[in-house]
């Protein structure tokens, strides 16, 4: 399968507080809030939603299609993500603008306050994938992930005016989207991932109860944080697949694009959803012991032990991991086990 992921390409600016934020917000007086915390660690990473996910996607042998846009200063980082299995051919690189920043920061208890740049994500809105798609010789799956409002649209409406199976992922656009824009995201979606709150927020601001949203994608992930998560179609049972714990938790950032690199993975290779669930869980337990959202390494001996201490020995997940870094290779020999 042949992915295209659309979304934000940024660097991340991450820093720990020795303290909990909670501690510091006076609730009579957050109308004028105006505090300042010092922070112990700086650390300045590589991020962005869909080069997270495509990372991810290449970290277990796929060649995922990278689409968005970067500044002048992309160069580098780019050659880190073609070093990872990333093709980033597609990506536009704007003449006066910087490349996206997240900066964010992290208290004890794993809260966070941040901001973002956009910088010359403002251009994705520009990208047609049609040309892409075209060069690429078609597209099998396109992930419309946080970017630009207007990009994401412009995704979402050529999506489905070519026929493109899309994945809708608007995550932390949720908050500034109105209902218009929401609906215009999700309707016709193959795929919808939220979280537990992204979930609510969704059926608030699009209008639609849970059955409505259910009937017009084709399957909605959502993650419930420690708590695992819940996979649903229509006229469907629900499935829910635990967490795979992970050996340390460092840092949240990046977690969830690394669960769906993993689920979009398994997606690709033909696991059911409870495949996809575990084989997502495990890559996002990998992300959270590492501080930022590229730097953990799959080592497929580890990554095979999660897995079976975790879900038991299932021969289409053991299939699944074995294969990684054979892109080619999963979907004939995952079938042979369904």
């Amino acid at each position: 399968m042949r992915i295209g992921v659309t979304g934000s390409i940024a660097t991340d600016h991450l820093m720990t507080f020795p303290g909990k934020f909670g501690e510091h917000l006076l609730t009579e007086h957050l109308d004028h809030v105006s505090l300042s915390f010092l922070v112990d660690e700086l650390d300045i990473r590589r991020g962005g939603c869909a080069a997270n996910i495509s990372y991810g996607l290449g970290q277990l042998g796929m060649s995922p299609l990278l689409i968005g846009a970067v500044g002048q200063d992309f160069a580098e980082y780019g050659d880190w993500l073609q070093q990872n299995g990333v093709d980033t051919s597609a990506v536009l690189v704007s003449a006066a603008k910087h490349t996206a920043r997240f900066v964010c920061t992290t208290d004890e208890v794993g809260g966070q306050l941040a901001s973002f740049y956009s910088g010359a994500m403002s251009d994705a809105a520009l990208i047609e994938l049609a040309p892409i798609a075209d060069s690429a010789g078609g597209l099998d799956l396109v992930v419309i992930s946080p970017n630009d409002p207007q990009a994401m649209i412009r995704h979402t409406d050529e999506c489905r005016a070519r026929g493109y199976a899309f994945a809708a992922d608007p995550s932390q656009q949720l908050a500034r989207a109105d209902g218009e824009m929401v609906r215009l995201m999700v309707d016709g979606a193959a795929y919808l991932f939220t979280n537990e709150y992204e979930a609510e927020l969704l059926l608030q601001k699009s209008g639609w109860t849970h059955a409505e949203v259910l009937s017009r994608t084709g399957c909605w992930v959502t993650t419930l944080g420690a708590d695992g998560v819940t996979i649903e179609r229509q006229d469907a049972e629900p499935v829910f697949v635990k967490v795979v714990e992970p050996a340390r938790i460092a840092d949240p950032t990046g977690v969830g694009d690394a669960f769906r690199s993993g689920y979009l993975a398994g997606a690709s290779w033909g696991l059911d959803d409870t495949g996809c669930g575990q084989l997502g869980s495990a890559m996002a337990s990998l992300a959270l012991e590492v501080v930022g959202p590229q730097e953990y390494q799959l080592e497929l001996a580890e990554f095979l032990r999660r897995l079976i201490e975790t879900y038991g020995d299932d021969a289409k997940i053991a299939v699944a991991a074995t294969l990684v870094h054979g892109p080619s290779a999963p979907s004939q020999a995952t079938r042979a086990v369904m």
